[in-house]
């Protein structure tokens, strides 16, 4: 759920009358919990997961921990889930106790508190975020109010394109956009002071609107063409007196378009209630996002994907250039001329994001890089003194007008807003108004632009005055900002976008890259062109750096190998943020895992890894974002060292005459029945439904064809690979009693292992097949293996490898046995070491056998795996790392840092 869902049920849930027995259910619900995982909480026992060892209590492992009670018990009750030894056991990160009257709840993880009566909780939803996979930052909080106003702004927006149908068509929507910009302009303006208090815009609109609907368009039209006019020319211009007191706005921000859409009752009921909200409450830092939620048909779909890209973006600027900043300004103290020339500094750099939608990370590090200025003045005593940090240092460019257009105006907002904080309201106010019409984002697209031209090394200043605050800069030689001598600094989030899902404009972009460095581009993610040009900027400017948002798909599988060694022939990657879900994309992306990943000129200073909350210094980073040289793991047709050999399953291509569901297994009679076998796919194992199908050999094809049962579906293979397009297809429609790719050997034991599985399982969930059963392509198969295989393979140690080597689809995990196992670093086991392997294995299955008939997909169910599974595992963990490294792994960072290290010396002794 995204966070203006969550307001929405949390709102509902502190309205109804309260339910002790069902109030932790509902509240785990409003978070986002399906009904599947809230079925399992509410169930006793077998296959039940709450944990909570209190009456009343539910507990959900990794998340919180819930207690209702009678009145006046909320502290103690709080008190008692503090204590409680199922909370620590099971890693909450919430306790929460509640009367129906009284609300408490703690954060165990940052210690932060909230206690406030039952109802207020619709004020407090944005505490529990991180129940929903939103996190936050850590002194800075989101905001609700940012979520109940751009709620709000979406119901007046859609309520006006309903009244106004014509409003909706591509020829209107810009205009219906840039009304809506016109509109929270105004909401921010009135309460900030920028609009006199004689001048107020809700109020004008609620008075002049009074007793009827049918002028509210008028009045609103009135207001924007009086900020389009000086004073001195309002007397010749019939401005209404009503009007007159408004200031001007100038920066045509109210020039162009002045056609103002129709104004329903309810439209105008859901203005006054958004211009009466407290709009000195918006995060400057989201502004942009707001307008672009609300007004792009994308982004409205996906209300709330901005409300934590503050933290996210902290991500990319804080290891990108702020902390060096800020270790300057506390080297500096309070030495003037260090100061000083750290002021200096600051003023000529370029913040470059070159895929800025409405300006996010350009607005965030402007705020920032101003409350770095504000402190060096005040050190120098020097605190009301103008800013020397130009707007236009901080460039963007965006493929969409209106987002480009936005990013403008957020910035200026930001600008006005620090002025207030950091010179105070009387100042702000003498420069804020009328706005100027310099423009300095590019409208275009970025992996086609020259970004050496957009952001150049010396320049005098802005060049580009529109007549209209939405027009955006096309040629980029028409820009130029201050900035001689200065540092550039590349951020931002751009498209990710796999090879699949590229639009035939951007598979020529990558084309145009890269297809004169690799044959391989067509595989390269979108983003891959942003971390190129990014590259060529930094080779001729060396001391820009850049760092981008991805997915983490750039740093995993067979595209690390052969995206990474065409940047980092000659550059570095400087930082990196490891793997992490980026919660707060749309619902449709929700399981996006995402990575922070920094490039530029390493000179031999330190570099540095963080990975959630923990920062470590490091001397190189590999292209899989762990510590070391770089290293590059390719395909293997064998396995590098001695172990069996792991085969793909065996693919039918029959259009499945060949097989059989367990009903049509059941009524087939016995002469149909001796040629089926068991067949075992990824999901057939995993969650324990039987298939089978008909396995014969050439001699036995003109016995089965003489059953007309038989003959019936061989006939209808027969017909599927005669149409095919495919040539070797059509052949094998000579055969077709056979599978067109076989690999399974006659009637051996055979382990299996899933290609893919889901993320959330801590294990991989692999095991044996019962004897003479048939393995499907959708998962790979050993034969006759010994049993401390299944030790190896079902460790953490190996889905730590496969989850960077392999990748991953979407967020599960996806096997490979030509990257995943042949490549996989095992040491040359002693006799003992397969012994100790072999005993765990035993184990492990044996605890599985424990619980029979639970499905694999029920017994690795991270919520409710068997206790005396989970054992198993660990002890199984614990033995096959002492062979590595005499003890367990603290974690998968030094999991993979030693992997990498074995990979790289059996490669090296592959290759001598």
């Amino acid at each position: 759920m995204n966070p203006v869902e969550i307001e929405e049920a949390v709102s509902q849930l502190a309205s109804e009358p309260f339910d002790p027995a069902e109030f932790p259910f509902q509240f785990l619900t409003a978070f986002g919990n399906k009904k599947t995982t809230i079925d399992r909480l509410r169930k006793d026992g077998k296959g039940g997961t709450n944990q909570s060892d209190l009456a009343g209590g539910v507990l959900q492992r990794s998340n919180i921990h819930i207690a209702t009670c009678g009145i006046g018990d909320v502290g103690r009750t709080l008190t008692a889930l503090r204590e409680s030894p199922k909370t620590a056991t099971n890693k909450a990160k919430f306790i929460l106790a509640t009367d129906g009257e009284e609300f408490q709840a703690e954060d165990l993880i940052s210690g932060e508190t909230v206690a406030c009566q039952f109802t207020e909780l619709r004020d407090n939803f944005v505490f529990f975020f991180p129940l929903a996979g939103i996190n936050s930052f850590e002194g800075r909080p989101e905001s609700a109010f940012d979520i109940k106003a751009t709620k709000r702004l979406n119901k007046l927006y859609l309520t006006l394109l309903q009244d106004n149908p014509e409003w909706a068509t591509a020829e209107r929507r810009t205009d219906m956009n840039h009304f809506m910009a016109r509109l929270i302009f105004c909401f921010f303006a009135e309460d900030t002071d920028i609009f006199p208090v004689t001048s107020r815009f809700t109020q004008t609109v609620e008075r002049m609107s009074a007793g009827g609907e049918d002028n509210t368009a008028e009045v609103i039209l009135e207001l924007f063409r009086a900020m389009n006019i000086k004073h001195a020319e309002r007397e010749t211009s019939g401005i209404a007196r009503w009007a007159n007191g408004f200031p001007y706005v100038n920066g045509n921000l109210f020039s162009g378009t002045t056609d103002v859409p129709r104004f329903s009752k309810i439209a105008r009921s859901y203005l006054i209630h958004i211009g009466n909200l407290d709009w000195t409450k918006i995060n400057p830092d989201i502004f942009g996002s707001m307008i672009q939620a609300v007004a792009d048909d994308e982004e409205r779909g996906a209300l709330g994907m901005h409300y934590t890209s503050v933290p996210n973006i902290l991500n990319v600027l804080n290891p990108l250039f702020l902390d060096d900043l800020r270790s300057k300004l506390e080297e500096a103290g309070s030495n003037s001329r260090k100061l000083l020339n750290l002021r200096s500094r600051m003023a000529k750099v370029r913040v470059f994001d070159p895929a800025c939608g409405s300006g996010n990370f350009l607005v965030i590090a402007y705020k920032e890089m101003r409350a770095i200025e504000a402190e060096i003045n005040k050190r120098r005593g020097e605190a009301d003194r103008k800013t020397e940090i130009p707007l236009t240092n901080f460039r963007g460019i965006e493929l969409r007008d209106f987002p480009a257009e936005i990013a403008r105006l957020a910035l200026i907002i930001a600008e006005y807003q620090s002025d207030v904080l950091y010179r105070g309201q009387k100042e702000a106010l003498a420069v804020f108004l009328p706005l100027d019409s310099e423009n300095w984002i590019t409208c275009g697209n970025a992996l086609r632009l020259d970004w050496l031209s957009i952001c150049p090394p010396t320049g005098t200043g802005a060049k580009v005055r529109g007549d209209d605050l939405f027009k955006i800069p096309i040629d980029q030689s028409e820009i130029d900002f201050v900035n001689a001598g200065g540092e550039t600094f590349i951020c931002g989030n751009p498209p990710y976008l796999g090879d699949k899902l590229q639009s035939k404009e951007q598979k020529s972009d990558i084309e145009r890259l890269f297809s004169h460095k690799t044959n391989r581009w067509k595989s390269f993610d979108y983003i891959c062109g942003f971390f190129e040009k990014a590259g060529q900027f930094i080779r001729t400017e060396p001391s820009a750096k850049a760092a981008f948002v991805s997915t983490n798909s750039i740093n995993q599988g067979v595209q690390a190998a052969q995206f990474w060694p065409l940047i980092l022939n000659d550059l570095d990657i400087i930082f990196a943020h490891t793997s992490f879900k980026w919660s707060n994309l749309a619902a449709h992306n929700a399981g996006v895992i995402c990575v922070i990943v920094g490039i530029g000129i390493a000179g031999g200073k330190s570099l540095s890894i963080i990975d959630g909350e923990q920062a470590r210094t490091v001397d190189r980073i590999s292209p899989y974002l762990t510590a070391g040289d770089p290293v590059y793991v390719i395909e293997a047709r064998s396995p590098i060292t001695d172990r069996p050999r792991m085969l793909l399953g065996n693919v039918p291509k029959d259009g499945g005459a060949l097989l059989y569901s367990e009903e049509e297994e059941q009524a087939a009679d016995e002469n149909v029945r001796r040629y089926l076998r068991p067949l075992y796919g990824s999901q057939e194992f995993i969650k324990g439904f039987r298939r089978y199908c008909l396995w014969l050999d050439a001699h036995q094809f003109e016995e089965a064809a003489a059953i007309p049962a038989l003959a019936n579906r061989f006939d209808l293979v027969r017909k599927m690979r005669l149409e095919s397009k495919k040539g070797p297809t059509r052949q094998w429609a000579l055969k077709p009693y056979s599978f067109v790719e076989v690999r399974s050997p006659q009637y051996r034991d055979v382990m299996v292992v899933p290609r893919v599985s889901s993320e959330s399982r801590e294990f991989l969930p692999i095991g044996f097949l019962p004897r003479g059963s048939v393995v499907l392509d959708s998962a790979f198969g050993l034969y006759d293996p010994p049993l401390w295989v299944l030790s190896v393979i079902g460790s953490r140690l190996h889905l730590a490898w496969i989850a960077v080597v392999c990748g991953k689809l979407k967020t599960d995990f996806r096997y490979s046995n030509t990257m995943g196992w042949n490549t996989f670093p095992l040491p040359k086991l002693t006799e003992q070491n397969k012994a100790d392997l072999t005993r765990c294995a035993e184990n492990i299955l044996l605890a599985r056998e424990a619980h029979f008939p639970a499905p694999i997909a029920e017994l690795y169910d991270p919520e409710a795996m068997p206790h005396d599974l989970r054992r198993a595992h660990e002890e199984n963990d614990e033995a096959l790392e002492r062979i590595y490294i005499g003890r367990r792994f603290r974690n998968d960072t030094e999991r993979l840092e030693k992997l990498f290290e074995l990979y790289n010396e059996m490669m090296n002794k592959v290759n001598a």
